[in-house]
């Protein structure tokens, strides 16, 4: 948070802080969430709770989940559900993150788009977007590597990148911190 330009907080950071009922987790994520809330420390607390659900970087909308109805904490994941969303957002972007599904859905003069298979998109100047930039520590779309966007202002681009990272130091962390050893596992085949 030191150095990110904005922040907007998740269902996780919400559920463990405990503004968000931990029920709503699979029993999975459930015991991750609850240990993580015992590691925040009283600051950590604050400044998490003090993130927005929804909030503008220039002209695009950052949100977790769905612009729709944030703290619903929708899932986009397939072409409808993006077209659904876009009349939610007032910028020409929108990023997200909620399913950890990297994807692209496109709004044009020509009608909408969407996909999975991306890698670069560069904007036109007559389209609006929503990205899904994926998920940097549990990813689900069968690709363990690490999942983030770069939007590229002066390019006009955003690019969907893919890193390696190093998995077994993660799930060694994860098994260490007496979390379930599916949380660990997972990692490998990014589901």
């Amino acid at each position: 948070m030191r150095v990110a330009s904005a922040c907007v907080a998740g269902n996780h950071d919400h559920a463990a802080t405990g503004l968000l009922d931990d029920g709503w987790f699979n029993p999975f994520a459930r015991v991750a969430v609850q240990w993580t809330a015992r590691q925040l420390s009283r600051h950590h607390r604050r400044t998490i709770n003090a993130l927005p659900l929804i909030t503008t970087v220039e002209d695009a909308t950052l949100v977790h989940s769905s612009p729709v109805n944030p703290s619903e904490w929708e899932y986009l994941i397939d072409r409808e559900d993006g077209i659904a969303a876009f009349g939610s957002f007032p910028t020409r972007l929108c990023f997200v993150g909620h399913s950890h599904l990297p994807a692209i859905w496109g709004e044009g003069p020509e009608g909408y788009d969407f996909s999975r298979e991306v890698a670069t998109v560069t904007l036109k100047s007559e389209h609006r977007y929503l990205i899904n930039v994926g998920s940097v520590g549990q990813p689900r779309d069968r690709d363990p590597r690490a999942s983030y966007a770069i939007w590229d202002t002066e390019a006009q681009t955003v690019e969907i990148c893919r890193v390696p990272y190093d998995l077994a130091t993660a799930q060694s962390k994860i098994r260490a911190a007496g979390l379930p050893r599916v949380l660990a596992d997972r990692l490998s085949h990014g589901s």
